[in-house]
């Protein structure tokens, strides 16, 4: 990792930190505070001949816990992981087929190397602009084509701004755009998802949206956001950030609940969110349970699978992180990821599987060498 805010210095620090003679890949996450162009260059200059993907970020997840204004990087070791990348710019037009060949073309890449079999040996990471609003169309397709390539991912974000958030391929970052990843190693690993939301009984009808802007107008026939404000106990100007964590919507599938985070506010009362919503469908109110023991959980399972993890690669919503600077217990968030080996990023979104998610921890679990998972 590295505090500098000079680009040519991070490059610098990273470097020194990551390259050895076996570097294969580099995945990193910063803050978008930094010239992005310099910084993009002095990565490529730093890292010649070396694959570098990454991302803009709302909070990074660094070996010291959370960070803010760095970037946070992990290097592969090509004798454990074949890794193949590949940049969407059109996503308004990705396809099924387009989807197909992408992941046929990753695939090859990596069976090229000869590091594993394909199945059951790799895993899919994707890295969207977080303001696009087109990671449900592009994810439809890419899970119809990874099949049973278990798949995670993040949304770009921009420190909260909500004005620009980026990816980073091919030595520039990208806007509009999204990386997927094809990771191949004979290692064990682990893709998880989990959150720490629980359902309450007031509900809410969404009776006018629009679906492209992820943006709805009337819930239960009134204002989306005076309505939601009335289910909240305060004012609409009283609506931010701290409150849509505390208070989020969910929508049910089956017997899961899948939570649609709120954006902002618009002038006309409208509400934009960070996920599709649909007219018609109905939001369940939702209240955060116990965040910790929610973790704590999750990583004595995959330790009872993998052993210990190597590392946890994680993308975590920054309405958590949120949740936490404002109840009071993000330093203890921090100290356990920090204990448990995870680095990443706080996101606009996560991806898990094909669907886009809100309000999750989600990530992959990599076992240390020498471990057999239980399959």
């Amino acid at each position: 990792m590295s505090h500098s805010r000079d680009a040519e210095t991070v490059a610098q620090d990273l470097a020194r930190q990551l390259i050895h003679p076996h570097l294969g890949f580099v995945l990193f996450f910063c803050s978008a505070e930094y010239d992005l162009e310099a910084l993009g260059y002095a990565l490529e200059q730093y890292f010649g001949g070396v694959t570098l993907v990454g991302c803009t970020t709302a909070g990074e997840i660094t070996p010291q816990g959370y960070g803010r204004n760095c970037v946070s990087a992990i290097g592969f070791d090509h004798q454990h992981f074949s890794v193949a990348s590949v940049l969407i710019e059109d996503m308004e037009r990705f396809s099924l087929i387009d989807a197909q060949q992408l992941v046929e073309g990753l695939i090859n890449d990596c069976r090229s190397s000869s590091l594993a079999p394909i199945k059951d040996h790799s895993f899919a990471l994707t890295l969207f602009d977080g303001l696009s609003s087109r990671e449900e169309v592009v994810l439809a397709a890419l899970g119809a084509a990874f099949g049973r390539i278990p798949h995670f991912g993040g949304s770009a974000g921009d420190d909260n701004y909500l004005t620009h958030t980026y990816v980073y391929h091919g030595g520039r970052f990208h806007s509009d755009a999204a990386v997927v990843v094809l990771i191949n190693t004979w290692l064990d690993f682990e893709v998880f998802s989990t959150h720490h939301i629980e359902p309450r009984e007031d509900k809410l009808v969404v009776t006018q949206a629009d679906s492209n802007e992820r943006r709805v107008y009337e819930l239960n026939a009134e204002p989306a956001a005076k309505a939601y404000a009335d289910l909240v106990g305060v004012p609409v100007e009283a609506l931010d950030h701290a409150l849509f964590a505390s208070h989020p919507l969910a929508v049910r599938i089956n017997d899961r609940y899948y939570v649609r985070s709120i954006q902002k506010v618009n002038d006309d009362l409208s509400l934009t969110f960070y996920c599709a919503v649909e007219t018609g469908i109905v939001l369940t109110a939702m209240r955060p349970g116990p965040l910790l023991p929610n973790l704590e959980a999750l990583f004595e399972g995959l330790n009872d699978r993998l052993g210990e993890p190597l590392l946890t690669i994680g993308c975590d919503c920054f309405l958590r992180r949120l949740e936490g600077d404002t109840e009071g217990f993000a330093d203890t968030i921090s100290a356990f990821l920090r204990d448990h080996r995870v680095i990443g990023f706080n996101t606009y979104g996560e991806q898990c599987n094909g669907l886009h998610l809100n309000q999750t921890f989600t990530g992959v679990a990599i076992g240390r060498p020498g471990r057999s998972v239980r399959r």
